[in-house]
């Protein structure tokens, strides 16, 4: 199977150098390059088409939200996953709205990080259970002045489950284990919950759960959730 191509884009030297050191003892993943401003980040991902960047917030000339929309306009199959030391709620919606699949912490263990990058590059969402749980409360505060409409079709229970599993940050291997269920169950039902609540990812899911009543507070760790290692 083809290695996972990835971009490392951080201003600081250190960062990216120990980070390459990380992925490179992955043999299911390579580091096509690495970039040290947000200009650069969007220029590399046009030569290099890496499947995944990992990317940092704060850099020169552009910061990781403009850099993000630039490369998903032109390179709409490349996962961005932040990886950053500002938790700000501005700055998770702006990624989500930008494009970004995933963010994570600076402060992320080691096996995190690269089972984050798996993830986003199978298709699913990666949210720091801490930054979820400030998305979600700024959520309260929305929903109180703005009314949401509800799911087509009401979820079932195992939809809910599964649903709250996501919402706990588990990758759609970890449900599957959890549950007893095969992979393809799993995406069938996730399928079935972003069609009937109208959704696109993960991340809208749970956040239009929340609204709904589906999802809670208490189903969200203040930690972060740990990624398995998983090939794809």
């Amino acid at each position: 199977m083809a290695k996972t191509r990835v971009m490392i884009a951080d201003d600081h030297a250190v960062l990216r150098e120990g980070m390459r050191r990380l992925l490179e003892q992955e043999k299911d993943m390579e580091v096509v390059g690495e970039a040290s401003d947000g200009e650069e980040a969007v220029r590399l991902v046009d030569e290099q088409k890496p499947d995944v960047v990992l990317m940092d917030i704060v850099m020169p000339k552009l910061t990781g939200v403009e850099a993000t929309k630039l490369i998903k306009k032109a390179n709409p199959s490349t996962a961005i996953l932040i990886l950053t030391a500002y938790s700000d709620i501005r700055y998770i919606l702006g990624l989500l709205e930008a494009g970004a699949s995933g963010y994570l912490l600076k402060s992320a263990r080691a096996d995190e990080i690269v089972g984050a990058i798996r993830a986003v590059r199978s298709g699913e969402s990666v949210l720091d259970s801490m930054a979820t749980r400030k998305l979600l409360e700024r959520v309260v505060n929305l929903s109180k002045e703005t009314p949401e409409d509800k799911s087509r079709g009401q979820l079932s229970p195992r939809e809910i489950e599964i649903l709250r599993l996501a919402a706990r940050g588990m990758s759609n291997r970890d449900i599957a284990e959890k549950l007893e269920l095969s992979m393809r169950t799993v995406k069938a039902h996730l399928s079935n919950i972003f069609n009937k609540m109208r959704c696109s990812s993960r991340t809208e899911a749970i956040v239009k759960g929340f609204r709904e009543g589906y999802v809670t507070l208490d189903d969200v760790p203040q930690g972060i959730e740990s990624y398995e290692k998983e090939k794809i």
